[in-house]
């Protein structure tokens, strides 16, 4: 008898070993497929625009500081190039954005087109003024000019700049060394630095998954729409108000200089970060500005949005797998429950195929999901692992009567599954109480067993004693 047991519990960790394997190889594939999908994103990116960042509009002035000091081979020039730049008092931008999905085969990313009205209020162009370090040096500055910075200057559609209500004519760049992708304007003629300066601005900007804004002026207000229902709002800022609906959102932003640092470090030529993706530079970044007392090594702060797709069919494959070993010992647990109480004999051979057809699921799940919506591709795959583990499990057990209560655990295994996909912040509790459930159940129906019992050998029948022949 023991050696029976011991037989058994061999095979059954060899089963468990190859549907291991098995279970690791799917896993491999899936997070394969999700790394194509990340490729297939970049490429749509790279072909369109990544994820913008706007920063302005800022007015800056170049100069030039020339003086001359004495050496040993008698007086030599020195020079000096710099940037004064001067930020907006006020800051107002509302904008819409249209977002609709962009395809690179069966993977598909959110492509936005972003149209926005800035408006930028300085009190005066005093900031520009001023700049010299020796007291008897040469100093010439070029004309003022309007720059906007965007991080991935692809995506500037168009670009229209009123300045005072005149309109000015756009060009390409910034002529700004931390910033140089965007677009300038030259200011009017005669433009007086002691006087109030007004901005008009249309952009029309295009851009993949993520829009972040640096809140430039010393008061910025922003407000966004979208036909996106799903956002993700992220960034040093979030809305002061917001509304989300199955239409879309609407989101509003009042931001200070005296709560942000976005001013000084723009200032200080502080790096252009892609918002949440940098989320970890950006923290690195402040931590060694703080060591360093380098401004300009710290990420500039921003506020954004992205625009998330809520079903990632890859995430929540990969999700579904890491529960794949915790479902074969659950029906394995279910299995030999059955043999054990019913006096009934299963190969391990027969464990094997059934762990196998729950580990196939997986497996569907993922190919299924890249041409089906995720809910559709769980349904079927679902629903034919349970159809088939039912019909099989009325074979293994001798009973239908044993093999359609066994197909009914099954299913409410996939539709647990199914809602711990579904939460995400308290999917480890349900996960817990669930199995605390399974686990009080298999002590209930076992509680009067008799363990000893049942793995002693039975007794073997003596002959009667046959009388001795004459």
């Amino acid at each position: 008898m023991k050696s029976i047991i011991f037989g058994k519990l061999g095979g059954l960790m060899l089963v468990a070993v190859l549907l291991l394997i098995g279970l690791g190889q799917i896993t491999g594939l899936v997070r394969e497929r999700q790394a194509l999908h990340q490729n297939a994103v970049s490429s749509v990116a790279q072909s369109l625009a990544g994820s913008q960042t706007l920063l302005g509009p800022l007015v800056q002035v170049s100069c030039t500081e020339e003086w001359t000091t004495l050496s040993d081979k008698g007086p030599l020039t020195q020079r000096r190039e710099f940037v004064r730049v001067a930020a907006p008092s006020t800051l107002n931008l509302g904008g819409t954005s249209q977002v609709e999905a962009r395809a690179r085969g069966l993977h598909a990313t959110q492509v936005f087109t972003f149209k926005s009205r800035i408006t930028a209020h300085w009190t005066d162009l005093k900031a520009l003024e001023g700049g010299r370090q020796h007291a008897d040096s040469k100093l010439q500055c070029g004309p003022p000019l309007l720059m906007l910075a965007v991080s991935d200057a692809r995506g500037i559609r168009q670009a229209d700049v009123q300045v005072n209500g005149a309109a000015q004519a756009v060009r390409a760049g910034t002529q700004h060394a931390a910033y140089p992708r965007g677009v300038q304007a030259s200011l009017p003629a005669g433009t007086n630095p002691a006087a109030p300066l007004t901005a008009d601005i249309e952009l029309e900007l295009l851009g993949t998954e993520s829009l972040n804004i640096v809140p430039l002026g010393s008061a910025t207000q922003i407000s966004l729409t979208s036909n996106w229902p799903h956002p993700s709002f992220y960034g040093q800022f979030l809305p002061s108000e917001r509304k989300v609906s199955d239409k879309g959102f609407e989101a509003s932003w009042r931001v200070s200089a005296l709560a942000s640092s976005a001013q000084q470090a723009v200032l200080n030529g502080g790096r252009l970060c892609n918002g949440n993706n940098d989320s970890q530079a950006y923290n690195a970044a402040r931590a060694a500005s703080a060591e360093t007392t380098a401004a300009n090594t710290a990420c500039v702060e921003t506020l954004g949005v992205s625009f998330i797709d809520p079903i990632n069919t890859y995430s929540l494959s990969d999700r579904a797998t890491k529960y794949g070993l915790l479902f074969i010992a659950l029906t394995f647990v279910a299995v030999g429950l059955f043999e054990f109480m019913r006096g009934l004999r299963v190969h391990p051979v027969q464990y094997f195929l059934v762990g196998a057809a729950i580990s196939i699921f997986f497996l569907l799940l993922v190919s299924l999901s890249e041409h089906l919506p995720f809910d559709a591709a769980y349904a079927i795959g679902a629903s034919a692992c349970v159809l088939l583990l039912s019909y099989y499990a009325s074979h293994m057990l001798h009973s239908w009567k044993r093999g359609l209560p066994f197909g009914a655990g099954i299913a409410a295994l996939y539709g647990l599954l199914y809602m711990l996909l579904q939460l995400e912040q308290t999917a480890l509790v349900v996960g817990a109480l669930a199995l605390f459930s399974v686990l009080a159940a298999v002590m209930m129906l076992t509680r009067k067993v008799d363990w000893y019992g049942r793995l002693q050998s039975p007794p073997i029948a003596t002959s009667a004693a046959q009388p001795e022949a004459p």
